[in-house]
């Protein structure tokens, strides 16, 4: 594994948010948001807010990759979006694990897609 994912992964582990950059689907531009997100064994899962109506989700849609940054240390890795609901519904437990159930769904409006990248 590069140095960087190495570190990458460290910083995972100990942040609880990171930046992840999207390639605009009108634009074409980078764009970047941050997010919360849990990292488990090789794989890094994220929970668009808004769900399907998420812009970053929709751009990740069209181009299925990411730019993630933890600090200082970046990574880019190809996304792929998940649309089963109980698949969606395990991520979205993940999440209640992490930030707590209250907090999910204070910032959180719908639970139809994730996303789930590989990163290792």
């Amino acid at each position: 594994m590069p140095t960087h994912e190495k570190d990458l992964k460290d910083r995972l582990s100990r942040y609880h948010e990171i930046d992840i950059s999207v390639t605009g689907r009108k634009s074409g531009r980078t764009i970047s948001n941050p997010v919360w997100f849990v990292a488990e064994d090789d794989k890094l899962y994220l929970l668009p807010v808004k769900g399907s109506d998420t812009q970053w989700y929709k751009n990740v849609v069209k181009k299925p990759s990411i730019g993630v940054r933890a600090g200082s240390a970046e990574a880019e890795f190809k996304v792929v979006p998940i649309t089963d609901a109980k698949q969606v519904s395990s991520v979205v437990e993940k999440f209640h694990a992490k930030y707590g159930a209250g907090d999910v769904k204070k910032y959180y409006s719908k639970f139809d897609v994730a996303v789930v990248a590989q990163i290792g």
